[in-house]
């Protein structure tokens, strides 16, 4: 065998993209396509909910914050990827990176509902304010508003994590096939 000869053209190029959703409007008609806009819009609710609190828990909200903004961002991108046709240019098997994508955002956000969801309900409630007692000396108050829009904050997180459950569910389904 002289170094001469050409490469096999087998061992050289890459698989055709394996991708079972379509691209365009019609990923629309789908209930992948229907699923992220709720991923997108609930995520954008909570960025917004989020937001417009006083910050009680630094912390605990900073990472609510940075997944729901990432996720909205990430899924934005993802769909926009669908909707502009590019996503047949990757080559990759599109169905695993659906479900692997999915996966990870299902832990991101179920981690920020829990989160979340420890704030709204860390409080005891004393004349119509809600009283934290947190371990230590400082003891902040948050008024019926504040609670309420962590409540929804945390609901609507909640409903998030569930779409991109039934999303990871229907791309493992795809991937499987």
């Amino acid at each position: 065998m002289s170094m001469a000869e050409t490469p096999n053209p087998a061992t050289t190029s890459f698989p055709a993209p394996t991708i079972s959703l379509p691209l365009g409007m019609e990923i629309l008609r789908t209930y992948s396509g229907a699923l992220i806009c709720l991923e997108i819009v609930f995520g954008g609710l909570v960025w917004i909910l989020v937001a417009s609190t006083n910050v009680s828990v630094p912390l605990l909200q900073g990472w609510v914050m940075f997944v729901s903004v990432t996720m909205f961002v990430c899924s934005s991108l993802y769909l926009s990827l669908f909707l502009l046709g590019l996503a047949d240019k990757i080559n990759t098997d599109l169905n695993f990176m659906d479900m692997f994508y999915h996966f990870i955002a299902l832990l991101f956000y179920f981690g920020a509902f829990l989160l979340e969801a420890t704030v709204s309900s860390a409080g005891t409630y004393a004349n119509n304010t809600c009283i934290r007692r947190p371990r230590g000396n400082i003891i902040t108050f948050l008024d019926y508003r504040e609670y309420s829009i962590n409540v929804a904050a945390a609901i609507f997180s909640f409903i998030v994590t569930l779409c991109y459950g039934c999303s990871m569910f229907m791309g493992f389904r795809r991937w499987r096939k």
